[in-house]
């Protein structure tokens, strides 16, 4: 697996170069400009974009000890440095550290691994969720030429909303019979499968198990509540950090509507993070977005493409760093582990430990 990704990663480094030569020879694009742009920057506002990301991973170790009460009631803020490290662990090494942050608390709280597994899950159904809201709620409210091809946006929008309303219903009808649901897809896929029916019945019983962390109406309220107030700090920091480039009239003018998908096409880019590679990959995407959707310049689409990649997902690196030196993690020891952890699950779901006929 490892081997894998080690040839993945220089695929990706040699498409990037490629891509780089190809740049320079063909776009013209211009090293000084670039510099320039940022030179200019408003650090004031970019101190404030930090403010709120880091605000935001308060509000996630208040999530996280929220989803887990039911197992165990934690200080709000004590889960702080799991999320912090966890990222900063991302970050550096890539979404195969995705696992840190359930490994770190269920060490940290004692509580068996497989319930921090479940908060993980809970937590990114939220996150996709929640940005789903705020995504067609901006594109419904936009004023007519907030954006070039409005019906595109609005389009993908409502299907973003269907599929946000449709897992929601899935999630309650999972939630209140779970068995029925699991029986119900084994028996359906089981005329195709039977292996696969199993497995998706199987997927499903887990996943009921899971959602016990939310065991009322209001755990489900108060999740989404955060979860909506934290995206909304990250939009936030998208917003004021796109403005930050005062010297450039189409970044220093950017709305509300325009942040919202350069947000989404910046997370959809960081999904599949490869160490370091991964950081000028999105660059690349989101800086190719600015001057495809938005006519920036190259050169200020790339300077801001980096500083958002600097501030939304870099800028936690040093806080995480000096906080594992105080709690004595070792972050390439986590990330192993949970690397690890991934292996198993992964090998658990596709060889599932047969039941005794007994």
């Amino acid at each position: 697996m490892k081997r894998g990704k080690l040839i993945a990663g220089l695929v990706v480094f040699v498409v990037l170069v490629g891509f780089g030569i190809w740049a320079y020879r063909h776009i013209g694009f211009n090293f000084s400009t670039f510099r320039a742009q940022l030179a200019q920057v408003n650090w004031t506002k970019i101190a404030i974009g930090l403010g709120c990301i880091y605000l935001g991973y308060v509000l996630r170790s208040i999530r996280w000890a929220r989803l887990i009460r039911h197992n165990k009631r934690v200080p709000v803020l004590s889960l702080l440095g799991t999320q912090v490290i966890g990222f900063t662990s991302v970050a550096l090494v890539g979404r195969v550290a995705d696992l840190a942050r359930p490994y770190m608390v269920a060490k940290k709280t004692g509580l068996p691994i497989s319930t921090q597994i479940a908060a993980y899950i809970v937590e990114r159904l939220f996150d996709a969720g929640s940005m789903a809201l705020m995504f067609f709620s901006v594109m419904l409210l936009s004023p007519a030429g907030a954006l070039p091809h409005p019906e595109i946006f609005r389009k993908v929008g409502y299907w973003g909303l269907a599929g946000t309303v449709a897992g929601a219903l899935f999630l309650v009808a999972i939630r209140l019979a779970g068995g029925v649901v699991a029986s119900f897809f084994e028996r359906m896929l089981g005329l195709l499968s039977h292996a696969l029916g199993k497995a998706v019945g199987d997927k499903i019983r887990e996943f009921r198990t899971g959602l016990d962390i939310l065991r009322t109406p209001g755990d489900m309220v108060t999740t989404l509540a955060i979860s909506l107030a934290m995206w909304g700090l990250i939009m936030a920091a998208y917003l004021v950090t796109m403005r930050a480039f005062e010297a450039s009239p189409q970044l220093a003018t950017m709305t509300l509507a325009k942040g919202m998908v350069l947000m989404i096409v910046s997370g959809g880019a960081s999904a599949f993070q490869l160490p370091v590679l991964g950081w000028f990959t999105q660059i690349g995407v989101v800086a190719t977005a600015f001057s495809s959707f938005f006519s920036v310049p190259p050169e200020s689409a790339a300077a801001c493409a980096a500083m958002l990649l600097v501030v939304t997902f870099l800028g936690i690196v040093p806080v995480g760093l000096v906080w594992a030196q105080f709690e004595h993690v070792s972050l390439r020891k986590v990330a192993e582990e949970s690397e690890q952890l991934e292996e198993q699950i992964a090998a658990q779901h596709e060889h599932p430990v047969s039941e005794s006929a007994g």
